[in-house]
């Protein structure tokens, strides 16, 4: 049975149970089949969110989406707790027959062995998870998985369509932002630095007032999709750098706006510009003789790097293997 036999499979099953005409597959979001599922087998919204490894509002939102799709309240508080519908009930049974085809369907493979296996597994990430979490993750795959690849793809070449319908299966950068639906794990925690030439005057006198009559290069680039360009007088979409300079009142120079951290460390070694980073890309060049790591001579709060992926990825195998992979790779 194909994929798209199971979607109309499932088209033609909620038209007879909710008395609704769908006319097009497409507009039902398929995750929501994996939230009544887990829902009706934990009776609990807080359970089914901590099951599924996403927060209490994306679950609550769930459920609700679900009850406009049924026309029903699916799950209703009474003496006992939250009890299913008698609707909710009649779901439940084919629900489940539906998931496991489609789990039958898309994973053939009840396991994942990493030494034997020849998987391509695409990751959407920014040059700085790239250059960190992924660089050490590639020294264990050699060892570990030697036939296993990994697709980098940079964050304009994908959108969150493509990661919701699992075309990529993972995306690893900070997200100011995700759906609701999206699965998604703190890989770590990371501070900012400044890396500069050894000869700038930041790097003999890293004060406020130094670092704010230099000139500087700006780096970023979260999220997804094609970027747009930079307007420098936009200090709240500069981002946590400049965002932490503004409760000060104080504004940098920044002469240069790139996507790459790589070139905006070049920028800094060659241009006596200063480089403001997250420390563990800007760790990358501590053993350059040319150049300075420095603390910022100002607080600015950590940041997130995020592992973020499909509920439809979420019981693979080797999609399990590799996130297990990444949170080893990061606590090292």
């Amino acid at each position: 049975m194909t994929i798209i036999s199971l979607e109309l499979e499932f088209k033609k099953f909620i038209a007879t149970i909710s008395s609704i005409q769908i006319m097009n597959i497409s507009k039902i979001d398929l995750n929501l089949l994996v939230y009544l599922d887990v829902l009706l087998r934990e009776g609990s919204v807080t359970k089914a969110a901590n099951r599924l490894s996403i927060t209490q509002p994306a679950m609550s939102n769930g459920l609700r989406r679900l009850r406009d799709l049924f026309n029903d309240p699916i799950m209703v508080r009474t003496s006992d707790g939250m009890t299913p519908t008698e609707r909710a009930l009649q779901l439940q049974p084919v629900i489940r027959d539906v998931l496991s085809k489609l789990e039958a369907t898309i994973q053939p493979e009840t396991d994942f062995d990493p030494i034997s296996s020849e998987r391509t597994f695409r990751i959407m990430a920014s040059d700085y998870a790239e250059t960190t979490v992924l660089m050490s993750v590639l020294e264990i795959l050699r060892q570990e998985a030697p036939n296993v690849s990994l697709d980098v793809i940079t964050p304009s070449d994908v959108t969150y369509h493509d990661v919701e319908q699992g075309k990529v299966d993972m995306a690893v950068n900070r997200f100011e932002e995700l759906p609701l639906s999206f699965h998604q794990k703190v890989v770590w925690y990371d501070g900012f630095s400044c890396v500069v030439h050894r000869n700038h005057p930041l790097a003999n006198t890293p004060d406020p007032e130094t670092y704010l009559q230099s000139k500087h290069v700006w780096v970023s680039k979260t999220g997804f999709g094609v970027g747009v360009g930079i307007d420098p007088k936009e200090i709240q979409k500069l981002g946590w750098v400049d965002a932490e300079l503004n409760k000060q009142g104080c504004v940098r120079d920044i002469c240069v706006f790139t996507r790459h951290y790589h070139v905006a460390l070049q920028l800094a070694k060659q241009q006596q510009l200063v480089a403001t980073l997250p420390t563990r890309v800007a760790n990358t060049y501590a053993d350059d003789p040319e150049t300075v790591v420095l603390s910022p001579p100002f607080d600015i709060p950590p940041i997130a790097l995020k592992m973020a992926w499909s509920p439809l990825l979420h019981h693979d195998a080797g999609h399990i293997w590799l996130r297990r992979l990444i949170a080893e790779v990061a606590k090292g």
